[in-house]
């Protein structure tokens, strides 16, 4: 960690707690800063804050004064999942105080470069592509960030040999300042949390913070195919590594021949990746990018991606059973999910689908069933869903309780050389805390049946 002395006796709060608020308010703490922590759990409820209480500092739990704004702070430290529309927040811009969230406090004090993958779909699977990569490679990465640990965490064990490898969402981007990247990846772009951002263009120039303070000494990995992020690169002084799944490129990654290049370099066969789906073949270009930049060899890349079946829950493979593949894809918690996981088998499909019922239609996805031999669903968006099988045809569906339940189901509508798909195409709030719960049930449902 770097010798950092500028928060020594500085006035900060921090605001929301969760892993990353701990760890942020714990780290200040350490750096010598006078801390108070506001929360809106209450005190008795609130563990994390107990446990900040007991170190010695300044814990207000139970809501969010804005008088507490009064006492002069000189920083603050925002939770990411709390809007800049909250009145707390909106009465501090007003006064001026600067706001970070732990990212950048994370990139203040870390003597690892950063390698920083944002976008909207993809950003998971690219992360730990990278990762993979990294490691294979004799490299020395740390993940960090959404899918790993908190980032100011990792940034305080990390030296200058490690390089910390993080996914990054807009609400993070929002709040930094000097955070920069030696290699940032945009994935892609489309419209998303609109509730929190408010429009487009304030969610597209959030995520363009990736590479904000990026120079000519650092790359930015982005989506050719796309207009919009293309559009963020020319924005952007950092050296462009273009991506595209479409068309041969001058130099970058691409694919051609039914090969993936790396400028003029062949890496891989396509007929050698494990991993299915045309959408992963971006995540997989831009991680090979990110490696190949890193000094990571074609071995290393190639032993990676003949191994590689996907981080849980997104286009999971599971197993094989009496010649059925069954796929975990929970997080699919929307249409364009569940559209990109079907166009990533070439089998019939037998696809699981359903949940919260978030009011929209599902007659986008018909075009995309003309592989799928029998849906079976749950949830309360069941009878939507089984409407648009119903106009694309399919002849096979059946009405189950929950997930559990739809498991041998359509293992009975399956045949030898199909594909048992959850993909639900919706939140899985209706029934289960998270896709993630979901997406257990499914796997062990799937093991059952042996």
């Amino acid at each position: 960690m770097k010798k950092v002395n500028h928060y020594h006796h500085k006035k900060v709060l921090v605001l929301g707690l969760a892993k990353s608020g701990v760890a942020a308010a714990s780290l200040l703490h350490r750096l010598g800063a006078f801390v108070t922590v506001n929360d809106y759990l209450p005190l008795s409820e609130n563990q994390e804050a107990q446990g900040l209480l007991e170190k010695g500092i300044t814990v207000i739990c139970g809501g969010h004064p804005i008088e507490l704004l009064d006492e002069g702070f000189e920083l603050i430290v925002k939770n990411p999942g709390i809007p800049y529309h909250n009145p707390m927040i909106e009465e501090a811009v007003k006064k001026g105080i600067p706001i970070i969230t732990e990212v950048e406090l994370a990139y203040q004090i870390s003597e690892a470069d950063f390698v920083a993958i944002t976008g909207t779909n993809g950003k998971t699977t690219t992360t730990t592509l990278v990762f993979d990569m990294l490691k294979a490679g004799g490299k020395l990465p740390l993940i960090a960030g959404n899918i790993g640990t908190v980032a100011s965490t990792v940034a305080e064990e990390a030296t200058v040999d490690h390089t910390i490898v993080i996914e990054l969402s807009s609400f993070q981007l929002m709040g930094i300042t000097s955070f920069n990247p030696k290699i940032a990846i945009l994935t892609n772009l489309y419209d998303a949390h609109l509730d929190y951002h408010g429009t487009s263009k304030e969610y597209v120039q959030a995520k363009s913070n990736i590479t904000r303070n990026q120079t000519n000494n650092e790359f930015l990995i982005v989506n050719a195919d796309q207009e919009e992020t293309m559009r963020v690169a020319s924005h952007s002084h950092a050296k462009i590594i273009p991506f595209s799944t479409k068309r041969k490129l001058d130099f970058g990654a691409y694919l051609n021949d039914g090969a993936v290049y790396f400028n003029d370099e062949q890496v891989i066969e396509l007929n050698e990746i494990l991993l299915p789906g045309a959408h992963n073949l971006e995540n997989i270009l831009s991680a090979m990018a990110a490696a190949k930049l890193s000094g990571v060899s074609n071995e290393a890349i190639i032993h990676v991606l003949h191994s590689f079946t996907g981080v849980k829950h997104r286009l999971q493979f599971i197993c094989e059973h009496k010649e059925r593949k069954f796929y975990n894809d929970s997080k699919a918690t929307n249409i364009l999910a569940t559209k990109n996981a079907i166009a990533a088998f070439r089998e019939p499909i037998v696809l699981l689908a359903g949940g919260l019922d978030r009011g929209n239609e599902f007659d986008e996805l018909i075009p995309y069933l003309k592989n799928v031999k029998a849906v079976v669903t749950f949830g309360q968006t069941a009878k939507k869903i089984e409407q648009a099988a119903i106009k694309a045809g399919i002849k096979t569906i059946q009405h189950v309780d929950n997930v559990e339940k739809a498991v041998p189901v359509a293992y009975q509508l399956s045949d030898p050389g199909d594909v048992i798909l959850l993909s639900p195409a919706c939140a899985s709030w209706d029934q289960y805390k998270t896709f993630e719960v979901r997406g257990d049930i499914f796997i062990q449902a799937v093991h059952m049946l042996k």
